[in-house]
């Protein structure tokens, strides 16, 4: 039976390849995003796109309201001066839509490492995001905690260019859980359409294996022809500058660079691996499949 199921951050990573697949398995679709640009490619599929903000909550009460099932997310906010306080308006806004809405089932989009509350960057957030869904009354909720997304890779191609080396501020030899995120869609499309979940419930999405940044740093080198290619740790102070100089607030650099630095206390290594968990796209078929293309773009 077909359903009829929102998305959030319809744009993003994730949200836009589970869109893809409830789409072409003729389920009836609304997506929801600030800029709809870039989803007008899904009007043709049937999808329903709304322009609208995440903290609208009349825009997504209403968008809920007819829904089977709806995806919901904590974005990032770069320019937030306050990350936590962005991040709690959210989940108030997000838990006022559902209470308001009557929807009855809910993915969210969450994070290894959200079972703890502090010392983990940004995933504190999302810790609380988890907490507070959890207190709604006869809704449904699943938390797709994620492993770190193969696609983060994508953003230090720049520096392997330019430079010669891979690096980010994350220690380069503590191994963890990494995915690609069209594994990550793949499993949340099956629960937003199947309804398969009880009350209150996380289903940890583990890629194939754990590594380390070098080990990922050491494929890329020899799919580019590099095969000498190096990770380097980026020392925090010149991480901040950089992003600083992106445009990025002070506080959300803090939370972003904790979340790395973070890594090495295990953070990320909570979560029990096993057949339900573990997704099969590995760090040698993401790289030969989203990676070069990018590279060689």
């Amino acid at each position: 039976m077909k359903k009829k199921i929102v998305i959030l951050g319809a744009t993003g990573t994730v949200g836009s390849k589970i869109s893809e697949i409830l789409l072409n398995e003729g389920h009836q679709v609304t997506l929801i995003a600030r800029h709809t640009e870039k989803l007008e490619k899904y009007r043709s599929l049937g999808a329903e796109i709304i322009a609208g903000d995440i903290t609208d909550v009349k825009i997504l009460t209403k968008a809920f309201a007819t829904a089977d099932s709806a995806f919901v997310l904590l974005p990032d906010n770069v320019k937030a001066e306050n990350t936590r306080a962005y991040q709690t308006q959210v989940t108030g806004i997000l838990i006022e839509a559902i209470e308001n809405s009557g929807i009855k089932y809910i993915v969210n989009m969450s994070s290894l490492g959200s079972h703890m509350h502090e010392g983990n960057g940004i995933m504190g957030g999302t810790g609380e995001q988890e907490v507070r869904l959890n207190q709604l009354n006869d809704v449904n909720v699943l938390h797709i905690r994620s492993a770190y997304f193969m696609e983060n890779f994508l953003r230090t191609i720049g520096m392997v260019k330019n430079m010669g080396i891979n690096g980010t501020v994350a220690d380069g030899d503590h191994s963890i859980p990494m995915v690609a995120t069209q594994d990550v869609a793949k499993i949340a499309a099956g629960h937003l359409a199947n309804l398969d979940f009880t009350d209150k419930s996380v289903h940890a999405v583990m890629g194939p294996k754990n590594y380390t940044y070098r080990e990922f740093t050491t494929i890329v080198g020899k799919a580019i022809g590099n095969p000498d290619l190096q990770y380097v740790q980026v020392p925090v102070a010149q991480a901040k500058q950089v992003f600083l100089g992106n445009g990025f607030s002070e506080d959300f650099t803090d939370n972003l660079i904790e979340m790395g630095t973070a890594i090495k206390t295990g953070f990320m290594n909570y979560q029990k691996r096993d057949d339900s968990t573990t997704t099969p796209t590995t760090l040698e078929d993401f790289v030969n499949e989203v990676y070069l293309p990018v590279y060689n773009n």
